[in-house]
């Protein structure tokens, strides 16, 4: 009969080749592992990682404060003191063989904390001064002071160090300054922990800087200065006794815009007429701070 024909067939071919459920799940989980790695970003590079991070300031999960921070951090593990410690011409320094009545005035002007303490030349370094030891001097007066008495050990460092190295040996020894020779041994510098955070936070000002909050231009060496974006090309022609042009803009951030034809970030440079400018501090929505030089004119040959 028909009925016993269908009751005797063995089980559906098709349950036969239908997966089973672990390997369902095993297959599913697959799947969702390629297409979740076709849309991971993971960064290969130092600069796909600003691109990742910079993507995610533009969707407001990073703001600008934070975005300016991280590449100032990554700058840091890049950069060599060379690049940013103040130069011996811009040192103060004081003589083992001064009286106070002779350096005290000079440590008043300058406002710094600490000072190198040298010997018969700059190269000769004994020390470092910290401005707080001198306050003995109001108790016990200027005739029972010695100099030597109170000066701490330099710590010498090339000029080649990283910035995240001595950054770490800052934290870890806890001292704020180091002496930079050059490869001859020479006092090349100062530079100090104060330096290297202006590199990632950007400028640190305090109760010292006063006088110069309002001021837009500051020289920090021979022929470096650090100009606010802010400020007017009039007064900027008018302190390098320049000519850029002001009839399109009224700012030197202004033209610096222009000078890129976008929104640069840290530390692209561009030139404008005789000057370099490198960006120092930038948002995304406008340029704060730029490192100026002059560029040296080209001797004419005759003929």
């Amino acid at each position: 009969m028909a009925t016993s024909m269908t009751t005797d067939e063995p089980p559906s071919s098709q349950s036969s080749s239908r997966p089973r459920s672990g390997e369902k799940r095993a297959g599913e989980k697959n799947w969702l592992e390629k297409l979740f790695g076709a849309f991971s970003a993971e960064p290969k590079s130092r600069d796909e990682l600003l691109d990742i991070i910079k993507d995610a300031a533009e969707n407001q999960l990073v703001d600008a404060e934070a975005l300016s921070i991280i590449e100032g951090a990554l700058d840091v593990s890049s950069q060599q003191v060379r690049e940013i410690m103040i130069p011996r011409s811009q040192m103060v320094v004081v003589s083992l063989q001064d009286k106070p009545e002779e350096f005290l005035p000079k440590i008043i002007e300058s406002g710094h904390s600490r000072f190198p303490v040298i010997g018969d030349s700059v190269d000769d370094i004994r020390g470092i001064l910290l401005a707080k030891d001198l306050l003995p001097l109001v108790l016990k007066g200027v005739e029972d002071f010695q100099l030597e008495d109170i000066i701490r050990p330099a710590n010498i460092i090339p000029e080649s160090k990283r910035l995240n190295i001595l950054l770490r040996e800052f934290r870890e020894n806890r001292y704020h300054m180091a002496v930079v020779i050059d490869e001859y041994g020479g006092v090349s510098g100062v530079v100090t922990i104060e330096d290297i955070l202006e590199e990632i936070v950007g400028e640190i000002e305090d109760e010292t800087d006063e006088e110069e909050a309002d001021s837009f231009i500051r020289k920090v060496g021979d022929n470096d200065f650090i100009v606010k974006a802010l400020t007017p090309i009039e007064d900027f022609n008018e302190y390098f006794e320049s000519e850029l042009s002001d009839e399109e803009f009224d700012t030197v951030g202004g033209l610096i815009m222009q000078s890129f034809g976008h929104l640069p970030g840290r530390d692209e440079v561009t030139r404008l007429g005789d000057f370099m400018f490198r960006v120092l501090y930038a948002d995304n929505r406008q340029i704060h701070l730029l490192r100026v030089s002059r560029m040296e004119k080209p001797v004419e040959e005759d003929g």
